[in-house]
């Protein structure tokens, strides 16, 4: 069973693309090559990363979708054979949740063989209520069936209210049947560890570019190989790669 990865969430600079990537990043490292396609229609963060190999489809004319082009990723998603990762723009969130559920798109992928797997991202500063709401939305709009992988970005700040722990808040213990996995980004605030992985994101490398570049400084591969090695050892304890 093929599984598609769909990456859901309304606040926009909050890491989805950076995850997405890294899912991509994940499978390929374990001699994978997922169909990888960004729908964002204002920032292609996701399409960026040219080693990855990522589709451009424009879902949005204005503020709907385009059902030409939202049939057609449907048709491209329903017959691949590998598996999927879909990286959605916050602008492409409300609609393109309603296009999925109003149209069964999770029951009609299961019944032709695909997992969908949702993906969302909860961040900790200003932005931390915005996500959780986002990922409480999800788990209540989605088939119980769609398991939820969080991941947990520290950059804007600790997720923490109150001194209560994400994993101890109202939003997380209300829908933790849903949830699948919590992945952990690290912080990119440290001087050195988040600089670097700054700087990777920027030029939209992949690990394995920059770890195997002899060009960069042999300490800044170590702390990537680090980072990276980091974040795949929590996505290899989820139950959905």
């Amino acid at each position: 069973m093929s599984r598609v990865h769909m990456m859901l969430q309304g606040k926009g600079g909050v890491g989805k693309s950076f995850a997405s990537a890294m899912m991509a990043q994940f499978m390929a490292d374990r001699g994978e090559a997922p169909l990888c396609i960004d729908t964002d229609p204002v920032n292609q963060t996701f399409a960026g990363f040219e080693s990855l190999n990522v589709k451009k489809i424009a879902l949005l004319e204005g503020d709907e979708i385009n059902t030409r082009n939202f049939d057609a990723m449907v048709e491209l998603i329903a017959s691949s054979k590998s598996d999927v990762i879909v990286d959605n723009g916050a602008s492409c969130y409300q609609p393109l949740s309603h296009y999925l559920l109003s149209n069964g798109v999770p029951e009609l992928l299961f019944d032709l063989g695909h997992q969908v797997v949702l993906h969302t991202v909860v961040v900790g500063g200003q932005a931390m209520l915005d996500t959780l709401a986002g990922f409480s939305s999800l788990a209540k709009a989605f088939p119980a069936e769609v398991p939820i992988v969080v991941w947990l970005n520290p950059y804007w700040g600790p997720i923490e209210h109150e001194g209560v722990s994400f994993e101890k808040m109202k939003a997380y213990l209300s829908n933790k049947s849903r949830v699948n996995a919590l992945i952990n980004i690290p912080s990119m605030k440290a001087e050195t560890f988040g600089r670097d992985l700054s700087d990777l994101l920027q030029e939209r490398r992949a690990f394995a570019d920059a770890v195997n570049d002899a060009a960069l400084p042999l300490m800044v591969r170590q702390r990537l190989k680090q980072t990276r090695d980091k974040i795949f050892a929590g996505m290899a304890q989820a139950q959905v790669f």
